[in-house]
């Protein structure tokens, strides 16, 4: 019971302090991403490879966007880790996927990249390559965001309220964040089934 309450009151806390600022900054360069055509391109390993394979779906049925995942294909993933390597796997996949500027790159981490101490450099890799050509970025992350957080056009931190609930906190207010900007006035162009339900 007590781990219950500590943690219910953790995720109170972290509600209080998110960056609504950044969150709406977030609807904004989605919604110009959409009207210049451009594409949105999720990226994440392990939960994060979950919450882009759902915000695909969320985004393309209810936001009207035209949306991937390189997890989604695990054929074509698993081929380039074991040809061409873990670190370079996504970077390989949106370059044979045309990114440019037009294009958002939108990443679910945890820690968010850090190629120093060799977290997620395959997403490094690819946020390296997205600036280059020109691509928006932006993320939800943990903790102090790595080079996500550096980079990103506008990018979420999930605050730290707890060292040893990060990963479940940060994996949690990013299916939250993700849901709220579907619905954002400024993205969401389709009504959802229960909301269009009476009674």
């Amino acid at each position: 019971m007590a781990y219950t309450t500590d943690y219910l009151t953790e995720a109170a806390e972290i509600l209080e302090k998110i960056d609504a600022a950044a969150i709406d900054k977030m609807a904004s360069l989605l919604a110009a991403t959409r009207k210049r055509k451009g594409r949105l391109f999720f990226l994440g390993v392990g939960g994060g490879a979950g919450h882009a394979s759902h915000a695909v779906n969320d985004f393309r049925k209810i936001a009207g966007m035209e949306a991937y995942t390189p997890t989604d294909n695990v054929s074509e993933l698993t081929a380039r880790i074991n040809d061409e390597g873990w670190d370079t796997v996504f970077v390989n996949w949106l370059k044979g996927s045309h990114l440019n500027g037009d294009d958002m790159v939108f990443v679910f981490s945890v820690g968010g990249g850090d190629v120093e101490r060799n977290i997620s450099p395959n997403l490094v890799r690819a946020l390296e390559y997205s600036r280059q050509v020109g691509a928006t970025v932006c993320g939800v992350v943990g903790r102090e965001g790595g080079y996500t957080a550096k980079v990103a056009d506008a990018c979420v931190i999930v605050p730290t309220v707890n060292p040893e609930t990060v990963t479940a906190h940060t994996e949690g207010f990013q299916a939250l964040i993700w849901h709220l900007l579907v619905s954002h006035p400024e993205v969401r162009v389709s009504g959802m089934k229960w909301e269009s339900v009476q009674g």
